[in-house]
């Protein structure tokens, strides 16, 4: 087990981690659409990445309740970033889904990121960045235990 001071070392990289991240988030949900939150952006990242699925699915995946998922999906509909259709499963519900234009922006970003990330990861070997890959893969998968 590790010492308490790689410990307080590791909590402090993950939170300077947490805090770049949030600040990406939020400049990528502007640069999708200047009124979009980065909790909206972060639920249309989920509905490109996994596909379609039921606001309900978001209030899982992203722990808030379904008041706030619902204005966030609303948000995300108005903008044309998302559609709404009814569930074959369950008419009564409603499956959610990214457009045209929601993946196309994304595309955008996406690419603009790829490209920002090997400028600052340049001076990296492949081995380091396999490396890194490799640790970030079994951190995840000891979060979810």
């Amino acid at each position: 087990m590790a010492d308490d001071e790689t410990m307080r070392a590791l909590e402090h990289e993950m939170g300077v981690l947490v805090r770049r991240i949030r600040r990406l988030i939020a400049e990528r949900a502007r640069m999708v659409h200047p009124d979009l939150s980065p909790v909206a952006y972060s639920m249309l990242m989920a509905l490109n990445d996994s596909g379609p699925r039921r606001a309900s699915d978001l209030v899982d995946i992203f722990s808030i309740d379904k008041g706030a998922v619902s204005r966030q999906v609303g948000a995300l509909l108005d903008l044309g970033l998302i559609e709404r259709s009814p569930d074959p499963e369950d008419r009564r519900a409603a499956i959610l889904a990214i457009t045209e234009e929601g993946s196309r922006r994304l595309g955008t970003i996406a690419e603009m990121r790829r490209r920002e990330v090997l400028e600052r990861l340049s001076g990296w070997s492949d081995e380091d960045l396999q490396a890194f890959v490799d640790v970030m893969a079994r951190y995840n998968n000891a979060l979810e235990r």
